[in-house]
């Protein structure tokens, strides 16, 4: 895993009793980029720095019904990082042929006559750690019995009042934050150790 860090058509010999010691055109190379989201609406920074993941992780093993205390459960993504949710996420809900989860990470559910149910609500959505996340409220929440649900799709709102980002952090449910793609923008691609300006 520590290799990787010399990729990108750079080759490096280890072992050879020399030490490798880059120069300053394979870091510039083979630093992680990170990127910082934006509302698209008002260019307010909504988010930390964010270096991307291949895939949305899996969500933790998480017993909710034997916490001390009701709240949300371990973030599925780290802090720091963020990936793109390839399938549908959030409403509509419709009438699925076979059960399957509802969406991504979540269990299956059922309408109220027994049909299960899917998401086909949009694709793209940036999801990553609510913790990474400034400047937003909640409005429009579906809520549960201690936090957000991705029910009624957008329920996070920047300052300038435009809805950015649907949170889910019920105790049952995974933690995460969706940012969408069609309201929110990447507005820089600072390397780490850099400031940021906006």
């Amino acid at each position: 895993m520590e290799d990787q860090r010399f990729q990108d058509g750079v080759s490096v010999q280890l072992g050879s009793g020399q030490a490798v010691v880059p120069d300053a055109t394979m870091v510039e190379r083979t630093a992680p980029k990170v990127t910082v989201f934006a509302c698209a609406a008002c260019g307010a920074v909504l988010t930390e720095p964010l270096e991307r993941l291949p895939a949305v992780p899996e969500a933790p093993d998480y017993a909710w019904w034997e916490a001390e205390e009701m709240g949300p459960p371990p973030a599925t993504v780290p802090s720091g990082f963020y990936a793109i949710e390839t399938e549908p996420y959030g409403p509509p809900l419709v009438v699925a042929e076979v059960p399957d989860p509802v969406m991504p990470r979540h269990g299956t559910r059922y309408a109220i006559d027994g049909q299960p149910l899917v998401s086909k609500g949009p694709r793209g959505n940036i999801v990553m750690n609510p913790d990474d996340c400034r400047g937003l409220t909640t409005r429009h929440a579906s809520a549960a019995c201690c936090g957000a649900t991705p029910d009624g799709g957008l329920n996070q709102v920047c300052a300038c009042g435009t809805l950015v980002a649907t949170l889910c952090s019920d105790c049952c449910l995974p933690y995460e934050l969706h940012l969408s793609p069609d309201h929110v923008r990447a507005v820089s691609s600072p390397r780490p150790g850099s400031n940021l300006t906006e």
